[in-house]
């Protein structure tokens, strides 16, 4: 896979908030991209969080336009990944900016536990009215080129016997009910020269060590710089976040950066394997590759 010359990660929307800092916390994530590569620049927003408000504030705080975003990413459907959409692309000003995603993106997705209740896209985020704001849906299940150096991730493949979506999940389809495993749920994968292998997540439900590992085998680079993101592991057993944590303590991983959904357990059990190497996320947090 060919490299970026430099990547920079900008957390504009994060559950937590660093200590004596004035950026704003809410149940969600956002990232903002700036790779380099030569003389090209893009910037890319992975996700908008659930509070389209506190995400434009932060933007604004960290002296970032919503002008210069070049294209949305959308992890998966869940309103904390989705929710304002429409409000981020209008605040752009562009028309046919492209919004990458997977085809099940806008299906219905609802959790039973302990009732019934729709989390998947919000109506006012829907398809026609994304498109109608300026956005063009690239929907796609197969991995794709951002540009030369980062791509997405693809549907992930689940392998290891110890990652389970693990929630109780349900798609209605032609009025038959049926698991949903969140086969959209996607990843940025990106090589930075003299550095390795950028994994980001938005809430990693097919399992942040089946993720790591499918970015190792789609790019071919085993050197892996950084993991960002949410792991989902905050409603996990002891068991499974110390088999994810030993999983990803056996390969090559540089640093750590977990927030969102990943659980305070997870945070603590991974600082323990990746000591200083682990930090948790806030938002204003500022990566650079």
């Amino acid at each position: 896979m060919k490299e970026l010359d430099a990547l920079t990660i900008t957390v504009v929307a994060e559950d937590s908030v660093g200590y004596e800092t004035p950026y704003l916390g809410q149940h969600g994530i956002s990232l903002f991209l700036n790779a380099v590569r030569g003389e090209t620049r893009v910037n890319i927003l992975m996700d908008v969080g659930q509070n389209p408000k506190a995400l434009l504030t932060n933007m604004e705080l960290l002296n970032i336009s919503p002008g210069s975003i070049d294209m949305i990413v959308l992890t998966h459907c869940h309103y904390d990944h989705t929710q304002g959409l429409v409000e981020i692309i209008k605040a752009t000003g562009k028309r046919n900016l492209p919004v990458v995603a997977h085809p099940d993106l806008f299906r219905v997705h609802v959790i039973t536990d302990p009732f019934l209740r729709y989390i998947g896209v919000p109506g006012e985020d829907q398809n026609k009215v994304v498109e109608e704001a300026g956005g063009v849906l690239c929907l796609v299940s197969d991995p794709l080129e951002l540009l030369p150096g980062l791509m997405t991730s693809g549907e992930i493949q689940m392998l290891t016997d110890y990652e389970e979506v693990g929630m109780a999940l349900k798609t209605i389809r032609n009025g038959n009910v049926s698991e949903d495993s969140v086969v959209d749920d996607l990843s940025l994968f990106a090589v930075v020269r003299d550095r390795g292998l950028v994994v980001m997540t938005g809430c990693g439900h097919r399992g942040i060590v089946n993720i790591v590992q499918q970015g190792v085998r789609n790019t071919g680079v085993r050197k892996i710089a950084s993991i960002i993101g949410g792991f989902h592991l905050i409603e996990s057993s002891d068991e499974k976040i110390e088999k994810t944590a030993a999983g990803l303590k056996a390969l090559d991983i540089d640093s750590v950066k977990a927030g969102h959904c990943t659980g305070f357990k997870a945070q603590v059990e991974l600082y323990h394997a990746f000591n200083d190497n682990f930090s948790p996320m806030h938002a204003g947090d500022i990566y650079r590759f």
